[in-house]
């Protein structure tokens, strides 16, 4: 499999040498050169398939002969490791919960997977690999995880101050050793227009080997689509494709769901669920892509203002908007409704939503209001306990914290202050020469 440039100034390149760029020499995006297609018996089937076999063979054609099979088997199973439920919210909705991995939130499974391809591939090479990444909240503490530890790998993750929760801030601060994060005081734009002024200096990236941990990395991207497979194993009514509602930021998940439809995963529909940050359900409405300021909200992951990954999502449809909008449509869900739905859900269904949560949720109900006789899945991306101070004034009760969340929190937070200035990112990042 090859990879080519959503600018298309670079050459293509295999899964390891994207992997390892994260980003082409042009600044594009890698996207497959192929889409592969799954077996239609491997979708009827796929009751009987184990897990890690599903996800073996969704992510094989993509790194082909870039790692053995053998040792890839072994970085899937490693990956999952952790269940992923579906679990009935109503007799229309249910919730794919994403948060049963290490960090609590679905970026486990891609950070996992980027980890384990990234340390088997540094075996092959001499030079120290530094990952820089910037976090809007869940990725940095997934990439924490993942890559702690890892050897000939240093990783710089940058955060916004004062806008993730206290439990994301703690497991995205306390790891040291390779692990590097820096709180920036600005916002999750402001750290991501620092990471792309890193990879774009050519002095830098002549001292130093970066590679990104965000989801513009085609191993952070790609594996996302086993938990859309592991839903489809899950879900009752093979004869009626479930609608999926993705909680929606910077746009990886959702544009691996969409990719894992192509390849021929049954999905009625999409919906892009996104807070008050609203450019994508506005380009669908008025064919204006218009990228905004982030604003602040209670589903803090998702405050993108210009999402990184609505380019793959367009190259999916041929860069064909009509094309997209029959597969998927986008919606706006604002604090007051998602506050609104945490507690319905809680009171109603004795189910407890995080922020992100409610809003795929909201846009799934919405949505199966206007489509009666369809049913849903949306994705369940974190904890609601890493948004403990919020959910507890919206539920008025506590939330009880996993034991992990506990040890977590007593520790010391090893973060170093930045203000929005790339030479003194340029500056920390030489200490790795």
């Amino acid at each position: 499999m090859k990879f080519y440039s959503l600018n298309k100034l670079s050459p293509s390149v295999d899964f390891k040498e994207a992997t390892i760029r994260g980003q082409a020499p042009d600044k594009g995006l890698y996207f497959p050169e192929i889409i592969p297609q799954v077996d239609q018996n491997f979708v009827n089937g796929i009751e009987k398939i184990p897990d890690e076999e599903i996800a073996f063979t969704i992510i094989h054609p993509y790194v082909g002969s870039a790692i053995p099979g053998d040792v890839l088997y072994n970085i899937v199973k490693e990956t999952i490791n952790f269940p992923i439920p579906l679990v009935k919210v109503n007799e229309n909705i249910y919730s794919l919960e994403l948060f049963h991995g290490p960090t609590l939130a679905f970026k486990d499974i891609g950070a996992k997977f980027m980890s384990r391809c990234l340390g088997f591939f540094s075996k092959e090479r001499k030079e120290k690999q530094v990952v820089l990444v910037a976090t809007s909240g869940d990725t940095g503490g997934a990439v924490a995880n993942g890559f702690y530890n890892v050897d000939g790998v240093e990783v710089v993750i940058l955060y916004p101050s004062g806008k993730v929760s206290a439990v994301q801030e703690k497991q995205l601060t306390t790891h040291g050793r390779n692990i590097h994060a820096i709180e920036v005081n600005g916002s999750f734009d402001d750290c991501q227009q620092l990471v792309k002024q890193a990879f774009a200096d050519k002095e830098l990236n002549h001292d130093l080997f970066l590679t990104s941990a965000n989801s513009i990395n085609v191993a952070r991207w790609l594996p996302q689509q086993f938990y859309y497979f592991f839903a489809w194993k899950q879900w009752e009514s093979k004869e009626n494709p479930p609608v999926m509602s993705v909680p929606s930021g910077n746009f990886g998940n959702i544009c691996a769901g969409l990719l894992a439809h192509a390849s021929g995963l049954p999905v009625q529909h999409f919906i892009a669920a996104c807070n008050a940050n609203d450019t994508v359900p506005e380009f669908l409405e008025t064919g204006n892509y218009k990228p905004k300021r982030a604003v602040a909200t209670l589903s803090n992951a998702m405050d993108v203002g210009e999402p990184g990954n609505f380019i793959r999502v367009m190259e999916i449809f041929h860069q064909r908007i009509g094309d997209l909008k029959k597969v998927m449509n986008s919606t706006s869900i604002s604090d007051v409704e998602t506050i609104q739905a945490i507690k319905k859900v809680n009171v109603e269904q004795e189910y407890l939503l995080d922020p992100h949560g409610a809003v795929g949720f909201l846009a799934l109900q919405q949505y199966l209001q206007k489509h009666p006789g369809q049913k849903g899945i949306f994705l369940e991306t974190a904890h609601p306990v890493k948004f403990a101070d919020t959910v507890k004034s919206i539920i008025n009760r506590e939330i009880d914290l996993p034991l992990a969340i506990q040890e977590i929190l007593n520790k010391t937070n090893l973060s170093v202050n930045m203000n929005v200035n790339y030479s003194d990112l340029r500056d920390f990042l030489k200490q790795f020469k």
